[in-house]
């Protein structure tokens, strides 16, 4: 597996890290304990050595996962993981539907510490921007951190290009970790351009679109109640009948590379920058070889411009979140 370092700073990680939120968090039904212990080490040996969790992703019994099942590799891996929500110790949730106040990120570390089992978290990200709470004294708040050698790096997800170069300007931002793939590129108007200025590395979430860049949905699928897919738009049967032409044109690249439609998403986001980490996403080990297949794949300028011509003759449809959730992004 290639290695990257994210922007400018000195944390270097696989060109391919894994998400872990859809083992115990979104996508239920969820896989048994052991069972996502074993894909979590299986990560590991086959190259890995990035790793995204969050507190609210569950919430904590995600981190307590990570934690258990990385313990042995604390050396070896760079663990990423997230406050901002409004969570009481107790695991339930408080009256804000988020809270970055410098009490609570204090209080948010030391929990999150010890369910990874490790004594600084390699990448601190602010889950969501906060509008009652200035960017300023957020960034102070992981600063101290920082300095007190808790937390190694900050991180910052979702956040709009304003938001960033306020919090940059207070502590150096490591990564932004944010939405985006060939089924979502709102970032490369404004997001992209800033992170390159400032020296800033990105790491997409959903980079096969919650799994329908796989080529494995169709129309016809339908999802759980527990399943987040069931209440987004893009899900709907109608917008993946008119979103599957994406879906074919990966295919049909595919096909000449000896890739599937999602190693071909995922390698033409490595094109993009080489501060660009996506992290995908599974609970299943033939899927996690199959991403981590991508980094292998090879796409010429030619691969590229085809993939170019043909998307933009594609109007994705569906908005990516039901409303009230969009609202939470891009403050």
């Amino acid at each position: 597996m290639q290695k990257r370092k994210l922007g400018n700073s000195n944390l270097e990680v696989s060109a391919i890290g894994l998400g872990c939120m859809g083992m115990t968090f979104s996508y239920a039904p969820f896989p048994e304990r052991e069972d996502s212990l074993a894909l979590l080490r299986a990560a590991v040996e086959r190259g890995v050595t990035f790793f995204d969790t969050a507190e609210v992703y569950g919430p904590f019994n995600n981190e307590e996962l990570v934690g258990e099942a990385l313990e042995p590799f604390r050396g070896k891996v760079a663990i990423a993981t997230k406050f901002g929500f409004d969570i009481n110790p107790d695991g339930s949730r408080g009256p804000k539907p988020v809270n970055s106040q410098p009490k609570q990120i204090r209080q948010a570390v030391e929990g999150s510490l010890k369910r990874l089992r490790t004594d600084v978290i390699d990448l601190y990200y602010q889950h969501r921007v906060d509008p009652e709470v200035p960017i300023e004294d957020v960034a102070g708040a992981v600063k101290d951190l920082i300095q007190q050698g808790k937390v190694k790096h900050f991180g910052l997800s979702e956040a709009g290009a304003k938001t960033i170069r306020r919090a940059h300007a207070i502590q150096p931002v490591t990564a932004l970790q944010s939405e985006y793939s060939l089924w979502y590129r709102t970032p490369e108007e404004e997001i992209i351009p800033t992170l390159d200025e400032l020296g800033i590395g990105f790491v997409p979430f959903s980079p096969l679109g919650k799994g329908f860049l796989t080529g494995k949905m169709d129309g016809s699928r339908t999802f759980e109640k527990t399943d987040i897919r069931s209440s987004i738009p893009r899900f709907a049967p109608e917008a993946m009948k008119a979103n599957q032409a994406l879906v074919d044109l990966l295919g049909v690249i595919g096909k000449r590379k000896n890739a599937t439609p999602a190693q071909i998403a995922l390698a033409w986001l490595l094109t993009q920058k080489p501060w660009i980490v996506p992290i995908p996403g599974t609970t299943k080990l033939h899927r996690l070889e199959e991403n981590i297949g991508a980094a292998a794949v090879q796409l010429s300028a030619d691969d590229i411009q085809q993939i170019e011509s043909a998307a933009l003759m594609i109007h994705v449809q569906g908005a990516r979140y039901p409303e009230h959730l969009e609202k939470m992004t891009g403050l």
